[in-house]
């Protein structure tokens, strides 16, 4: 484990990015760019459960700590990242309290929680070092909530305050399109509902997190108390960096080409 959670917990910012290719490879590139963390993202991203494990691999090796958002909230959905060694998992679009306690049960073990007992899984060693990580999974895996929907601004108290629930992360596009102003970001009614949730969980002692669509907003959002800050994602570097080096290359033909007649 890589200490994301203790690092939250401390107060220091941490920064990350999405994975959404379901490729090894680009897991493993940017595990090496000097990222806190890395999200593998089975919701929208390319990949399947069977990605994840080969992404996981990739970035075994690096210093950035793994994080997976699971497609839905559903137990198994969740057991399943966690044997195969994600350190969190986000679940998305929480609608209430209830729903964010069963995602924080399911990354425990009995007697504290739901998740299912296996030895013999990649995030045990294979059953070699089960019992540290039975005694250490409590402190180390990081369990994150979405918050993008009208009823989760509603609970966010109750949401921010269950055990196991350690980060109130911000979907910003899904969030300014439940509150009716897609896209929005500077609009009260968004900028409020950052500030409530960033109060909850500060009154909870949690930390609160946040996609940025443009880097140069770090300020603004680490100024307002959030701390688990991400920008881009694989998918993002590849298009624009193939975007730039294709255009540049397009004006360059275009100053030799002869001109159409």
């Amino acid at each position: 484990m890589k200490n994301l959670k203790k690092r939250l917990k401390n107060g220091e910012a941490v920064t990350g990015c999405w994975l959404n290719l379901g490729s090894s490879l680009t897991a493993e590139i940017v595990g090496q760019a000097g990222f806190d963390w890395v999200l593998i993202d089975l919701e929208h991203g390319a990949g399947s459960e069977k990605d994840v494990l080969a992404q996981l691999q990739a970035l075994s090796n690096s210093p950035t700590a793994a994080i997976v958002r699971v497609e839905s909230a559903d137990r198994q959905r969740i057991h399943r990242v966690l044997d195969m060694g994600a350190e969190g998992v986000m679940c998305p679009r929480i609608y209430s309290a209830e729903e964010a306690r069963a995602v924080a049960s399911s990354l425990r073990y009995p007697p504290e929680g739901t998740r299912g007992v296996a030895k013999m899984v990649r995030a045990t060693d294979f059953g070699k070092n089960f019992d540290a990580y039975y005694q250490e999974a409590k402190d180390n895996i990081l369990g994150v909530v979405q918050i993008e929907t009208v009823k989760a601004l509603d609970q966010l108290d109750e949401i921010a305050a269950l055990d196991g629930v350690d980060v109130l992360f911000i979907g910003p596009a899904d969030l300014t399109m439940a509150l009716g102003i897609f896209g929005q970001l500077d609009h009260p009614r968004f900028v409020e509902a950052v500030k409530a949730t960033v109060a909850a969980a500060e009154k909870a002692g949690k930390a609160t997190g946040i996609l940025l669509f443009n880097t140069d907003d770090f300020t603004t959002y680490y100024d307002l108390g959030i701390r688990m800050i991400a920008c881009g994602a694989d998918a993002t570097f590849v298009a624009d960096g193939a975007r730039r080096v294709a255009g540049i290359l397009n004006q360059s033909k275009a100053t030799f080409n002869p001109k159409d007649v």
